[in-house]
């Protein structure tokens, strides 16, 4: 009986959303969205699709703790994150939350390998290359980042965020400074990556194919979320 309840609690563990929304509502100087609800369980990938201004990136900093919402409630595992003190924030953002940025942010003046091995200290996870091998940069590890193209630069960032192991991604954008093959490459690693782990992935994007290998598509218009079939 006992191991009954123990098997009953996997299940459960692996089915219950990571992270959830409720009624998430935000304005600038003007109203982006209203009352939107949204989850990602685990191994599921969510794209955003609409136009420039409609509030998809505010709506993926409120998801990812950058954020606090004007209304409403983000959970992850079943807990108020807007609620933690902020130790707990930022650990949760080191160690179970990555974000993809538009930009690289990578640090200046450092390697290529050097920059993964600042996430790998943070997080307290090895790197693993076969990761670099999936992203095709193995023969950028010894250059500064500055001398790399974007493409390049934007892969490593992708792997330095990888890197960290982290249960849920937030991408705005990642593929946006990639061609078309390596962009459907790079997205492939990413889906793996959440498939094998378990994690979730919420990803921001323009380009509707790239949305169409996620498992869920929304765009974001008129302040809702509404489903999308690609």
């Amino acid at each position: 009986m006992l191991q009954n309840r123990s098997d009953a609690s996997i299940r459960s563990s692996r089915t219950e959303p990571l992270l959830q929304a409720h009624g998430l509502t935000h304005a600038f100087d003007y109203t982006l969205f209203e009352d939107i609800d949204i989850s990602i369980r685990p191994g599921e990938s969510i794209a955003i699709l609409g136009i420039s201004g409609s509030g998809k990136s505010t709506l993926l900093h409120i998801l990812s703790t950058l954020l606090v919402p004007d209304h409403g409630k983000v959970l992850y595992r079943g807990k108020d994150i807007y609620a933690e003190d902020d130790r707990k924030l930022l650990e949760i953002r080191r160690k179970e939350i990555g974000i993809i940025f538009q930009s690289h942010y990578l640090f200046k003046g450092f390697s290529a390998q050097e920059n993964l091995e600042i996430a790998s200290l943070i997080s307290d996870k090895k790197i693993d290359p076969t990761l670099m091998r999936a992203l095709k940069i193995e023969e950028t590890m010894a250059k500064n980042v500055a001398l790399l193209s974007g493409g390049q630069q934007q892969r490593v960032s992708i792997a330095r965020v990888l890197v960290k192991q982290p249960e849920l991604i937030f991408a705005d954008e990642p593929t946006g400074n990639l061609d078309r093959q390596t962009a459907y490459e790079v997205m492939d690693v990413m889906l793996e990556y959440i498939r094998q782990r378990a994690g979730g992935l919420f990803i921001v994007t323009h380009d509707e194919k790239i949305a169409a290998k996620c498992s869920s598509v929304y765009r974001l218009k008129e302040k809702r979320l509404m489903p999308v079939i690609l």
